[in-house]
């Protein structure tokens, strides 16, 4: 009895070993494979099935060995910690980008800048007033304004054109989260019924770390484990994913900026997101999708640029036709009263501006009481350039203010992506294949195997003394 015993020791040991050896081939498999965690068999010795009592067989060595389970390395802390950096950097990397974007269709400092033309803009008004009569300079300035009233366009128009590429681009993020939620519940039914089945779903679970990472880049998703094996996933505080089921989420407000800023004439129809299921607003604490709304809502980094536009068309108009119209011009007979610049109502300011003359001897250079010869009146409107509150300051702080706000955005950005790819670091010390480490085990279980196929070897060799040749002496 004890001779079959060992025979089933050893083969406990031969099945448990090619487990641990499966395993370990399973590691080096994919040891490049992303979002891989390295596994391990966990070896339990078998305990003896006799049991004392007074007709016990005397002592009995155990019954060998199995494998209870097969380990994933994981941790959940670490797993934890990388979502939370992954959600703060993505949200800060998109503000950046969005303000690097904004600042590149500034062009500053530059000889093309909406600063260089201002300043042509100044200089032709003094050259106006150091040749009053010389129609060529009136047509300069006219021209050089239309130039002008065409940046102011322009750079409104670049600024609507964000706007609607991140509107699209949060559309299209929005769908990303939703197929990546149901991805999740998915998973969750299948590592939920694989489990109480008693298999292993380590590769599954892999699947699923990945897919919410992701989603914390996406929407600061949040998760937490369940005992039945599966994980809900939360967006500030409420259940995107719970068990094998997925809440949808969708993107609601205006697809126009004058729509999603309030802008005259439409009514504000702010962007937000929000649950498809009953409609109700959905406020995201990171992830790309929380700063694209940050940028698109009133207030924000868009925002903040159509204002500026808006306010350096009005206060261009404001400032040279409040000396224009007191100013006079060449005309016969000479007339005052005449404003260099037109706002239409109705529409943004930035885009409603426009050069109200056309006839450049209706450029008013002179002053009422000086004859219509006179350059006061023009030499008054070059210096506008230094007004408080004029187009310069107005355009010098906007430009500053921009190139302050996106060069601290990069460096937060920078510190963060730092953080997170700390943790990610920590994450795959903790959960990446060693291969140097995976040889070792491999030779150990090699061993293991072939020390339990020799004692199986001995013991049909004992078995073949005990049955063939027992009994035969003397024959």
């Amino acid at each position: 009895m004890s001779t079959f015993s060992g025979l089933s020791t050893a083969l406990s040991s031969l099945i448990a070993q090619r487990q641990a050896l499966d395993v370990t081939g399973q590691n080096i498999a994919n040891a490049n494979t992303v979002g891989y965690t390295r596994q391990r068999a966990n070896l339990d010795a078998v305990s003896p099935a006799s049991v004392p009592s007074l007709y016990s067989a005397g002592l009995m060595a155990g019954g060998g060995v199995r494998t209870t389970d097969i380990t994933r390395m994981g941790d959940i802390f670490l797993d934890t910690r990388l979502r939370s950096e992954t959600s703060a950097a993505s949200y800060q990397l998109t503000r950046a980008d969005a303000l690097s974007r904004l600042q590149s269709t500034v062009t500053e400092p530059s000889d093309s800048g909406f600063a260089s033309a201002l300043q042509t803009y100044w200089a032709d008004w003094q050259d106006v007033a150091n040749a009053p009569d010389d129609i060529a300079a009136r047509m300069v300035v006219v021209g050089d304004a239309e130039a002008l009233v065409s940046q102011i366009h322009d750079g409104y128009r670049n600024v609507e054109t964000q706007w609607s590429q991140t509107r699209a681009t949060v559309d299209a993020l929005v769908t990303d989260v939703n197929t990546l939620a149901a991805s999740v519940a998915d998973l969750n039914g299948q590592i939920r019924a694989m489990q109480v089945s008693g298999d292993n779903a380590n590769e599954l679970i892999d699947k699923r770390s990945t897919l919410i990472t992701q989603l914390s880049g996406l929407v600061g998703a949040t998760a937490s484990q369940r005992t039945d094996g599966t994980m809900d996933v939360m967006i500030a505080g409420n259940p995107l994913v719970s068990g094998d089921r997925a809440h949808t989420v969708q993107v609601d407000g205006s697809h126009t900026m004058a729509g999603g800023l309030g802008e005259p004439p439409a009514a504000l129809d702010q962007v937000r997101l929000s649950w498809t299921e009953n409609g109700t607003a959905l406020v995201p604490e990171g992830g790309q999708i929380a700063a694209h709304l940050g940028d698109l809502a009133p207030g924000g980094t868009l925002s903040s640029a159509v204002t500026m536009w808006n306010d350096l068309a009005t206060s261009l108009a404001t400032t040279v036709n409040a000396v224009h119209s007191a100013g006079q011009t060449l005309q016969d007979p000479p007339t005052t009263g005449v404003d260099f610049f037109a706002v239409d109502t109705g529409v943004p300011a930035a885009l409603g501006l426009s050069v109200a003359i056309s006839d450049p001897k209706d450029v008013a250079a002179a002053s009422a009481a000086n004859g219509p010869l006179d350059g006061s009146w023009a030499d008054r409107i070059a210096q506008l350039a230094t007004a408080d509150g004029g187009p310069d300051q107005v355009w010098r702080d906007f430009v500053v203010d921009l190139g302050v706000r996106t060069r601290a955005a990069e460096q937060r950005s920078d510190v963060l992506e730092a953080s997170r790819s700390n943790a990610e670091t920590l994450q795959l010390s903790a959960t990446s294949v060693d291969l140097d480490e995976e040889s070792v085990n491999m030779l150990a279980y090699q061993r293991a195997y072939e020390g339990a196929a020799r004692v199986i070897t001995v013991m049909d060799e004992m078995l073949d003394v005990l049955i063939n040749r027992t009994g035969t002496v003397g024959r």
